[in-house]
C-alpha cells in the first residue's frame, strides 16, 4: 500500500486483508489493514483503526477509519468475533 496513513510495522495486528469499500453507486475492493492499539502512555482507549489500499479505489478517497472503544466495548466487540469465528469453523468443518 503507497501512500499510507495507518503506519505499518511488525506490530500490526493484520495486515494485507481482503477490503471492501460500498457506497451509494459503488463497491470496490482493496488489500487492507486492521490493526488495534492503545496510546502507550496513558491510554484511555482502545483503538480501532482500518485502512483500504487507495491505489486501488477510484470511488473513495485516500483515507484511514478510527473508532475508540471502552475496556467494556473492546472486550464486547472481543466476544462477537469470538462467537462468529466459531459461528465459521463449525460450518466449515461439516
Amino acid at each position: 500500500m503507497s501512500d499510507r496513513i495507518l503506519k505499518v510495522n511488525a506490530y500490526t495486528t493484520l495486515d494485507l486483508l481482503d477490503g471492501r469499500a460500498e457506497g451509494h453507486g459503488f463497491e470496490e475492493h482493496a488489500l487492507a489493514v486492521l490493526n488495534v492499539t492503545a496510546d502507550r502512555k496513558n491510554p484511555d482507549a482502545v483503538k480501532l483503526q482500518l485502512e483500504l489500499d487507495n491505489t486501488d479505489l477510484d470511488s473513495v478517497p485516500a483515507h484511514a477509519d478510527e473508532i475508540e472503544l471502552t475496556p467494556e466495548q473492546a472486550r464486547t466487540v472481543a466476544a462477537a468475533l469470538e462467537e462468529r469465528a466459531a459461528t465459521v469453523e463449525s460450518a466449515t468443518d461439516g
